[in-house]
């Protein structure tokens, strides 16, 4: 009876079975999830998670995916993907994350076999984190220099322009009789990005990356600092911070896409950006590129939900969540594209060329179209400061995630020494990865930065995740993963659910996977094309993630007893203690491996230990009757 308060006043009793040797001294019992830490509010994870999927990838690459693959009619293959695969592997990740309490590593104890999926999700995020705050940096540089009365990349004349700046002023002065040809000019905005912001005239290539950009090193430095204030009390602070930083955005979107549709030729861009051509949807080029916007989109793979989900309380609607921000993130998507296109349709006016001339994807669109066009606007530099801070805004909460991936599954590996000490440590790994992301801030920087974007998220994501979903399904069992989701949320997932985890969602991301390898291109920016030894060091980055699989393997069987098949069996099977972290909530077939549940029917000890039947105890119930009658049929 004494035990809930002896857990809250953190001192843990511990099952034998589950004390190592090194651990009998009792200051080294299992911790209580109060000393893991939780969200402190209702809707902590909600605008977290919302914060996380909805970054900037939905403002710069799923409008140009959107018209470059059939405008309207991508929306076809788009929704129908997220069916299939985005959904389904949204919420397996969420339900691992929210069962077991455990961070990308410790999760592992499903199947010890397979830790190094855990691994390789590690090292894909912290490849991932070191340039996606160079981006966040080159957004704070723009922020910054958005505070004046005439934005810097507005006019040529400067001492980075060079002969080819052409100001669209002239070019509008020059659509009076004739339009002017600018296929051999270049846009102010373009020149600041380039030979101001970057200064990639100082490196020959990737392989001389010149000297080190102090503003950008600055920049950078304060990105860090922004990051690390911002998780050092783990979701506590974090979960307060994305309040802001995951519902803000949305306040700028309307703002940007109100005065966007209200410009002369915004309907063009919006025309170029919706116009369905069902023709597209014949080629599979359309299909693969929808399952990648959702693939990345929704962040699946990282390792992010699967944290975020771990601080929730074991009955939290995560099925709800799960609709709730995978609707939502594509919903974004879309009015981001509205937002962008009628911009894009008032600059292609003004400078007389197709909204295909002006139209980009990615860091283009962000740092050299959007800048140009704001430029075209009155009060230019209140317009560009928004959409830089919308930008800021987007990018941190999903930085926020990747850093507390990081650091909750190195802590919840070594809980006894680095939990009480979680904010040196998160110093730790900001420090680190700061000092390997200076390398992005020299002149040859960008070029290190497409590499990393290129392959450090590539094929090596597909392999986690292809793994994952056949571990849970096959190798744990389709039929013990549903009993969890029963015991936790008080429902099995439907046939839909099981279906798509069983056959269409792995089969989606081998296809996905064959389609990247047998359709590689060599890395480029720009018109440089990058050397054979750059491209080998891409590919060991996506290789090495995936190797984390087999040497894991190797460690999990070494230290098992018996012959090899025999130790690849016991490998497999779920540690002792996996199931949720509190003791109340390991009803059923988990109370057997808790301290003083030696009864034959163990969930009725533990009832009469904690008091009353709840809903959920019913279905724990349940639970073991179907498991009896499983194994009655099995004997018979």
């Amino acid at each position: 009876l004494l035990s809930p308060i002896l857990c809250s006043l953190a001192q843990p009793v511990t099952p034998e079975l589950l004390v190592s040797p090194s651990s009998q001294d009792g200051d080294l019992g299992s911790e209580c999830p109060e000393d893991r830490g939780n969200w402190t509010g209702r809707l902590d994870f909600l605008l977290s998670c919302i914060g996380y999927c909805v970054g900037l990838g939905n403002v710069w690459r799923f409008p140009y995916r959107a018209y470059t693959n059939g405008g309207g009619a991508f929306l076809v293959p788009y929704f129908i993907m997220l069916a299939i695969c985005g959904i389904p592997i949204f919420f397996m990740e969420l339900s691992l994350g929210q069962f077991s309490s455990l961070g990308p590593l410790a999760v592992w104890k499903i199947s010890p076999l397979f830790k190094g999926v855990g691994m390789g999700t590690i090292l894909i995020v912290s490849l991932v984190a070191i340039y996606y705050n160079m981006i966040i940096a080159y957004v704070l540089f723009y922020l910054f220099a958005s505070l004046t009365s005439d934005l810097p990349w507005q006019h040529c004349g400067n001492w980075w322009n060079t002969d080819l700046c052409l100001d669209h002023h002239v070019i509008k002065a020059g659509n009076t009789t004739f339009p002017v040809n600018i296929t051999n000019t270049v846009s102010p905005s373009e020149e600041y990005w380039s030979r101001y912001v970057l200064h990639i005239q100082g490196s020959s290539g990737i392989g001389d990356p010149g000297r080190i950009r102090w503003n950008l090193c600055l920049c950078l430095l304060l990105s860090w600092t922004i990051v690390y204030l911002c998780i050092l009390k783990g979701v506590k602070s974090s979960g307060k911070v994305v309040y802001f930083t995951a519902t803000f955005p949305y306040l700028i979107l309307v703002m940007l896409l109100i005065r966007g549709v209200t410009l002369e030729g915004a309907w063009k861009g919006i025309r170029f950006y919706l116009t369905p051509q069902f023709d597209h949807l014949l080629s599979s080029k359309v299909w693969i590129e929808a399952a990648l916007q959702i693939f990345y989109s929704l962040g699946v793979g990282f390792g992010g939900l699967l944290t975020f989900a771990s601080y929730n309380t074991f009955h939290q609607n995560i099925y709800r969540d799960t609709f709730i921000v995978t609707l939502g993130n594509a919903i974004t998507s879309i009015l981001a594209g509205f937002a962008i296109f009628s911009v894009l349709g008032y600059m292609s006016q003004e400078l007389g060329v197709p909204v295909n001339q002006v139209a980009k994807a990615g860091p283009g669109l962000a740092f050299v179209v959007y800048p140009q066009a704001m430029t075209m606007l009155p009060l230019s530099p209140f317009w560009s400061f928004l959409f830089f801070f919308m930008l800021l805004t987007l990018g941190l909460d999903s930085q926020f995630a990747f850093m507390e991936t990081i650091v909750t599954a190195v802590t919840d590996e070594f809980p006894y020494y680095l939990r009480p000490k979680k904010a040196s440590f998160s110093a730790v790994i900001c420090i680190a990865l700061f000092l390997m992301g200076l390398i992005l801030t020299t002149e040859g920087g960008m070029y290190w930065l497409v590499l990393l974007d290129d392959y450090s998220a590539g094929f090596g994501l597909m392999v986690v995740v292809i793994t994952t979903c056949l571990v849970v399904t096959r190798v744990y069992g389709m039929k013990r993963f549903c009993r969890d989701v029963h015991m936790m949320l008080g429902f099995k997932p439907g046939p839909y659910f099981r279906a798509c985890w069983m056959v269409l969602s792995p089969a989606t991301m081998m296809a996905l996977l064959v389609y990247n390898i047998i359709k590689y291109q060599p890395s480029e920016y720009g018109s440089y094309r990058f050397p054979a030894w750059a491209e080998v060091l891409g590919i060991l980055m996506g290789v090495l993630s995936c190797l984390m699989i087999p040497m894991g393997m190797v460690v999990a069987v070494l230290r098992e007893e018996g012959t090899l098949w025999e130790r690849v069996q016991q490998a497999s099977r779920p540690t002792m203690d996996w199931g949720p972290s509190l003791e109340e909530n390991r009803t059923g077939m988990y109370v057997a491996s808790l301290a003083g549940s030696q009864s034959p029917k163990p969930l009725m000890v533990h009832m009469r230990k904690y008091g009353g039947i709840t809903s959920y105890e019913n279905t724990a119930i349940e639970v073991d009757r179907e498991m009896e009658e499983e194994e009655e049929e099995e004997s018979m």
